[in-house]
């Protein structure tokens, strides 16, 4: 399967990581070396991002939790130094120390100092619900972050009758976010024909974490996919170790449908 994501399938997600600062840099110049105790007046940012693509299910990034501290204020361009470990639950994470990367063109760039833990889909769909615990540790300090509940494979449950596969026109259908216990912000649908490149967006009520649309009367007879996605705030439970952390879990989930009349 690819291993690489189209940027379409993403952008919704990559757009809540920007929302929350994780894919930001701006124009710096060297990078000083600095341990966890010189990112104590930092931010935390945190995202999962929890991508169904019906296309590429195993697509590098599309299933991945992201920390990631603020830049230094002023002109400063800061990397970490070695000696630094980051677990998510225990299991390592991949560490990047940010600072200004070795690239043609990018000579004033800073990059953010983060780490990030892939984790397993099918996995967490049969684990028990844990709270994310993430620390990173060096002989100078330790970050800690506790987030209630971030391990939990999130999902869009049809209800309802009828088949998901198989919608049809004029008909109206539902979905609920889980677990039950979040609320999502404002819950998103396309269809997007076979073959096509635009998605069409459907015209949603939401009620809680229940999200119902209408097929319109108007939607060609083929198959489509079904795209739902949201956005939910993780709660923080501890944090430990800089300024102050938040963050948001993404979610989208893919269906392949029939339109039928």
């Amino acid at each position: 399967m690819s291993q690489t994501l189209d940027f379409s399938r993403l952008s919704r997600g990559l757009a809540a990581l920007a929302a929350w600062g994780l894919l930001a840099s701006c124009g710096r110049t060297a990078s000083e070396p600095v341990s966890l105790a010189g990112l104590s007046d930092r931010t935390l940012t945190f995202a999962l991002a929890d991508v169904d693509d019906a296309e590429t299910p195993d697509a590098l990034g599309a299933h991945r939790f992201t920390v990631a501290f603020s830049l230094a204020e002023g002109d400063a361009c800061t990397k970490l130094a070695e000696g630094v470990t980051a677990t998510f639950n225990g299991q390592p994470m991949h560490l990047e120390g940010g600072g200004a990367p070795d690239v043609d063109g990018r000579g004033d760039a800073c990059e953010a100092t983060r780490a990030w833990f892939d984790f397993d889909p099918a996995a967490w769909t049969t684990e028990p619900t844990e709270d994310g615990r993430i620390l990173l540790q060096d002989d100078t300090a330790t970050v800690s972050l506790i987030l209630e509940d971030a391990k939990v494979k999130r999902l869009f449950a049809f209800q309802g009758t009828g088949a998901v596969d198989r919608l049809r026109r004029g008909q109206t259908y539902s979905f609920v976010w889980q677990p039950e216990s979040e609320v999502p912000g404002p819950i998103t649908a396309t269809l997007l024909r076979e073959g096509g490149s635009a998605p069409a967006t459907l015209a949603v009520t939401q009620d809680g974490g229940k999200v119902s649309f209408t097929v319109p009367a108007g939607t060609p007879l083929a198959n489509h996919v079904l795209s739902l996605s949201a956005t939910v705030p993780g709660k923080v439970l501890d944090c430990q170790g800089v300024t102050s952390c938040s963050g948001a879990f993404f979610h989208s989930q893919d269906f392949s449908v029939s339109v039928v009349p």
